[in-house]
């Protein structure tokens, strides 16, 4: 005979209260470990605090505790709480807007990298047991209208008393919450909650923006015109790079050696628009600098790629990565990361030298004055060690896992090096494949990368802080160019006066400008105190003196170019 295992009964104030303990308690380490260090200055302060909190979380889930309503919202709140948690207590991150943003756009093989074990027995220990749990008790219920009284008669008192904690301490707690304004972000479960809501409100208000024309007049200059052949820019976005680790800056390891090797022009004090690629890629190649820029501006106004279209540029966008966020929707685009055939490709990645044999086809093929976009999937994290080949696996021993927790951080620094080491062979490659064909075109390469790293630095990982309170690891980019001969002679460029210059501060603000002024697009949106280079760059056609200036057409003298349609080359697969 089987027994019959009797389900455990609790009333609804009963169950709420374990789960509003239980969230608070199991699902919040980083937060309370943040209040205690922000509310240092008071114990007392912390207590009330933390009590107000405490007593609006229940208050919170007494009010979703009606029959029918209640389990589904507290197992979807054990979840989120649990997922969130994850990601916050190891990695350091921090769940808002941006990177809900991010997790909605990654690919399936990113993601991937991210379903470790860790996250499955995670998963599993916190989110599944209880939600299990939930699932399995008895709820009692009363009838609807005592349910009403009962619920007001608990939630009322903790509101008021909650309210009354904060009232008599409000100095100090508004000074905590507006000085770190990363604690509540960091609260399970309406920090992430809250960042979902606002990232579903803002793509549904966007759903039907209407995209305005950017420099209509645009046009191309006199120096490009009498080149006597075509000016080739390659635009190089890169992928997670943080200035730091790169040895042209000053780091103590050799990361750059063949950089180094061509006598680039390195920008040591670069400053990133994000922390995350779904804002700085856009924003990078955005007319707005970064402290007028938004997601809806980028969405409502045409970019960088549509100007060069315009004054009858060739453009092309090669993504190796998670796509171009928009930037190129209207231009040539491939993909590369579907290759299967390619020994450089593998579960849906490939390594970066994948750019390298296309960009030597197109190169000895281009007719006409070109912008090659290459997007990098550079260092990007955790499983830095995917992101370079064996023969660049020079800094040993590296972390062979996304887990960073199982790695030290010498380990993790040095799969982060090797990426970095990587990404210097790619760039120097691009500006040797340019070199080559320098009979044939006149070409330059620009680097820049779109956000930094954090490695374990204040227990802090990846990257997507907000941006008031990211550490410099994340913000602070390299920013590297190389001109070959032929360019330097046909549009006027002094590199001898350019490394005088390299220690000035530059941001993404100047990427929009600089390419604009190294194809000599004339338009009123070029901002000459934005170009990078033009204070070394002759403003004239070749020959003219350096003191000539630049002047931007009044008015459109011409019919703006047709918009590329869109094309993939052989072995690449459309997005």
């Amino acid at each position: 005979m089987v027994t019959k295992i009797r389900r455990p009964e609790l009333g609804s104030i009963t169950l709420s209260a374990i789960v509003s303990v239980y969230l608070l308690a199991i699902t919040n380490n980083s937060f309370w470990t943040h209040a205690a260090v922000y509310f240092d200055h008071s114990r007392l302060s912390l207590l009330s605090f933390g009590t107000a909190l405490a007593l609006t979380t229940f208050a919170g889930i007494m009010l979703v505790s009606a029959k029918y309503i209640m389990k589904p919202v507290l197992i979807f709140l054990i979840v989120a709480s649990a997922a969130a948690a994850y990601f916050i207590d190891y990695f350091g991150v921090i769940i808002d807007k941006d990177m809900i943003g991010n997790a909605a756009v990654t690919t399936q093989a990113e993601a991937s990298h991210l379903l470790t074990g860790s996250l499955v027995l995670h998963l599993f220990l916190y989110a599944v047991v209880p939600s299990l749990f939930v699932v399995w008790v008895k709820v009692r219920h009363q009838r609807v209208m005592p349910k009403t009284a009962t619920t007001l008669a608990i939630v009322i008192p903790c509101l008021l008393i909650s309210g009354g904690l904060i009232y008599s301490d409000f100095a100090s707690v508004a000074y905590v919450i507006r000085e770190h304004k990363d604690l509540m972000k960091r609260f399970n479960p309406t920090g992430p909650v809250s960042a979902a809501v606002k990232y579903a409100t803002s793509t549904y208000q966007e759903r039907n923006i209407v995209v305005q024309p950017l420099g209509t007049d645009a046009r191309q200059g006199a120096r490009v015109i009498a080149a006597g052949k075509p000016v080739v820019v390659v635009v190089v976005a890169g992928e997670t790079a943080r200035a730091m680790n790169f040895s042209l800056n000053g780091y103590d390891r050799e990361t750059n050696p063949e950089l180094k090797s061509l006598g680039v022009i390195n920008y040591s004090d670069t400053t990133s628009c994000g922390t995350a690629t779904a804002v700085s890629l856009p924003c990078m190649f955005s007319v707005y600098p970064r402290n007028e820029y938004s997601d809806r501006k980028a969405r409502s106004t045409e970019n960088l790629m549509n100007v060069l279209t315009r004054a009858g540029v060739s453009v092309s966008w090669w993504d190796n990565n998670t796509g171009s966020k928009g930037i190129a929707d209207l231009i040539s685009f491939a993909s590369m990361t579907n290759q299967k055939d390619s020994p450089l490709c593998k579960n849906g990645e490939c390594l970066d030298e994948i750019f390298l044999g296309e960009l030597d086809k197109k190169l000895s093929a281009t007719k006409s004055n070109s912008v090659i976009v290459l997007h990098q999937l550079g260092s990007h994290g955790p499983s830095y060690y995917l992101r370079y080949p064996e023969k660049f696996r020079r800094f040993k021993p590296d972390c062979r896992t996304p887990e960073l927790m199982k790695c030290s951080v010498e380990e993790i620094t040095n799969a982060y090096d090797n990426t970095i080491l990587y990404t210097d062979h790619v760039l120097a490659s691009v500006s040797r494949l340019l070199e080559k064909h320098q009979n044939d075109i006149s070409g330059a390469m620009i680097y820049m990368s779109d956000h930094g790293e954090s490695l374990g630095e204040n227990g802090i990982y990846l990257h997507g802080a907000p941006y008031a309170i990211a550490p410099r690891e994340q913000t602070q980019v390299p920013f590297v160019t190389w001109f070959s001969k032929p360019y330097q002679a046909a549009m006027g460029v002094d590199t001898s006066c350019l490394a005088k210059e390299t220690d000035q501060p530059k941001s993404h603000d100047n990427l929009f400008h600089t390419v604009l002024g190294m194809m000599d697009v004339e338009t009123k949106v070029y901002n000459r105190e934005l170009d990078a280079f033009a204070n070394c760059t002759w403003q004239g056609p070749p020959g003219k003196s350096n003191g000539s200036t630049f002047q931007a057409a009044d008015t459109a003298k011409d019919l703006p170019a047709p918009i590329v349609p869109a094309t993939v080359m052989p072995g690449a697969k459309a997005l």
